[in-house]
């Protein structure tokens, strides 16, 4: 389903040293997580024996009991199609290794050993185990069967997934192998651990797993042996975790006395065009690797994962606070550092009362703070048009007045019916040149102020209208600095709202923030405004939704449309998303014309469409290809 494969990390009751036991605790699982349609669902460390059975490892009896209980669950499992990782000991060439068997369908598709073995403390598994890190291209006999063994595999569906496995200590090196996995390949890992509990272990664990999927941009699922477990010296509390690129999905509640089982949709075509589209991974080193072809899987008949909706917001309330903070320094500096560059110490922003003008003129206004600048030198220009009404202009003037800053009115009314008359355009045909000349016009008496003043024009413009083209060609699209330039209109509501905790202006802000979305160029009816950019072009939050995507990771427009009825649930039905994404598509490629030269501006997140760095397309290229993509 679009990459999408449900995993699972599970927590089998345990009894030391009796695998049969344990075998029937681990065929409930793997049955239950095929009921869920489950890809891969990995076990704890030793699953079989038990990880705490210690120097009865390395008697004859209880490998025999393993491996009788291991042909039991794969005669049980034929049919399955869930792969389940498994946890064992194997007896290869007179040593015992520490091993991950993966099974599928009533065969095993191969064995893993474990690379480092921990002897410090509690761990003494050297006792018991060698190391398998220089096993490569071999096989090992098996029930009859030869089955290939060493750390030199990945398995892969062929599509989407390959995976790689690592246990316990693997992890915790200085090189872990899923490194060198990640290099040839592997997006997603597999961890079965027995991870005692200590005092704040837990967070470190997890935090540990979740930054191992980030730096292998890829997904981790991680199983930890449980309470069944022996007590004699240290106790495991069975901790499972799911993590997906630097964020953790989901874990389970530790210590419980049942078998416990977590799983959750991880999307592997995501992180494998993520690769492509973000990261220096394709300079990795590669190593020799053999490719297990897995079996077919079981299919997802519905996601079960939250998609943002609003994928450029934080979730949280303290990670929004913490991100507007940073996001208002990176613009103030930013700003700072090209004023200082031209020796000036004035700016010039023609201020409107709407979002993005009310942004860049906080913005400004906090780089002048930082430097200790008078804001008098922040020259704020509101030029009302044919559409202006009293409440944004209203609200304009009462946000220069609470900051302090300069105030100018120049009406544009009067000038721009010159350039009627010039033209030839009748003022009665309100087309868009109707609009243009007045946006023009506007831009024309930044950039002359500006010259007069010495001082720098501030662009309004943001991510969003720069992905749309929703500009007017060297008019509001032009300025000195595009301080705007990579927020999307969805992040600039949030950040204006962190500047509410100033009270003198906290009510002029509600207002801005609760007034319909407008250039305000048609001519007001009955002073309200009467062209609502949203009708035009669509909403926001999913053009933004769309954009995120799109740039990120490459998503086919199908793939866009799916996650946008998910994020957006009851909201907006499939033809309305559909609707909108091909406006979409159809303007961010006719627009690219308009972001080949736009203005300088500093890089916000992670996504940027300057034409200098973040974003290189052809203005002429064609849309067609994406458009069928989205119809078939």
């Amino acid at each position: 389903m679009f990459g999408f494969y449900r995993v699972a990390a599970t927590v089998n009751k345990t009894v030391v040293g009796n695998p049969a036991k344990n075998a029937e605790e681990i065929l409930i699982l793997i049955k239950e997580a095929h009921s869920k349609e489950v890809s891969v669902v990995v076990f704890p460390e030793l699953t079989l024996t038990s990880y705490t059975a210690s120097d009865l490892l390395l008697n004859q009896t209880l490998i025999a009991s393993q491996d009788e209980a291991l042909d039991y669950i794969l005669k049980n499992i034929k049919g399955i199609n869930t792969i389940a990782i498994v946890g064992m000991a194997v007896l290869e060439a007179d040593r015992l290794y520490n091993c991950a068997a993966v099974i599928q369908n009533g065969k095993v598709l191969g064995i893993v050993p474990k690379s480092y073995l921990p002897n410090k403390k509690e761990f003494y598994e050297k006792r018991q185990f060698t190391s398998g890190r220089d096993i490569v291209r071999t096989t090992t006999e098996f029930l009859g069967e030869e089955i290939p063994f060493g750390v030199d595999m990945l398995f892969t569906d062929s599509k989407d997934m390959t995976f790689g496995i690592e246990l316990c200590e693997d992890l915790w090196a200085v090189t872990p192998p899923s490194n060198h996995m990640a290099s040839n390949g592997a997006n997603l890992f597999f961890n079965l651990s027995a991870s005692n509990e200590l005092i704040g272990k837990h967070e470190y664990r997890e935090e540990l797993v979740r930054t191992q999927s980030a730096r292998c941009m890829a997904a981790y699922v991680y199983s930890s042996a449980g309470v069944g477990e022996s007590t004699t010296d240290t106790v495991f509390g069975g901790h499972a975790i799911i993590s997906e690129y630097g964020s953790t999905l989901i874990q389970n509640e530790r210590f419980s006395m049942e078998n416990s089982l977590i799983t959750a949709d991880v999307d592997l075509e995501r992180l494998r065009w993520l690769r492509l589209n973000e990261s220096s991974y394709g300079d990795g080193r590669r190593k020799k690797t053999r490719t297990i072809k897995i079996g077919t899987l079981p299919s997802i008949t519905e996601l079960q994962r939250d998609i943002n909706p609003v994928p450029f917001v934080p979730s949280r309330y303290a990670d929004k606070k913490h991100r507007c903070d940073e996001i208002v320094h990176i613009q103030a500096h930013g700003l700072i550092k090209r004023m200082s560059h031209i020796n000036s110490q004035k700016a010039l922003i023609g201020i409107s009362g709407g979002l993005d003008s009310t942004l860049a003129l906080l913005s400004t206004h906090k780089a002048f703070e930082i430097m200790g600048w008078d804001v008098k030198n922040i020259i704020a220009v509101t030029m009302p048009g044919f559409g202006t009404t009293s409440r944004t202009k209203g609200n304009a003037v009462k946000l220069c007045e609470a900051l302090g800053v300069t105030f100018k009115e120049v009406d544009i009314t009067g000038i721009s019916l010159k350039e009627f008359e010039a033209i030839g355009h009748d003022k009665e045909e309100l087309s868009v040149t109707y609009e243009n000349v007045q946006a023009r016009a506007r831009t024309s008496i930044l950039m002359n102020m500006a010259n007069k003043e010495g001082g720098l024009v501030i662009g309004t413009g943001d991510l969003s209208e720069i992905a749309l083209g929703w500009s007017t060609y060297n008019g509001d699209h032009m300025s000195m600095y595009a301080l705007n330039s990579g927020i999307p209109k969805t992040l600039i509501q949030y950040v204006i709202e962190y500047y509410k905790s100033n009270k003198s202006i906290a009510g002029i802000i509600d207002d801005i923030l609760d007034t319909p979305i407008s250039p305000e160029l048609l001519p007001a009816n009955d002073d309200e405004i009467v062209q609502e950019t949203e009708t035009i072009i669509g909403p926001y939050e999913l053009h933004d939704f769309f954009l995120y995507h799109f740039i990120k990771y490459g998503a086919k427009p199908s793939k866009i449309r799916f996650l946008a009825m998910k994020a957006f649930d009851t909201k907006y039905d499939e033809e309305t998303i559909t609707k909108w994404l091909r406006i979409f598509l159809k303007r961010f490629f006719t627009q690219q014309f308009k972001r080949s030269c736009i203005p300088d501006g500093p890089k916000v997140g992670t996504i940027s469409l300057s034409p200098r760095a973040d974003w290189k397309m052809a203005s002429d290229a064609d849309f067609e290809a994406w458009l069928k993509e989205l119809e078939q």
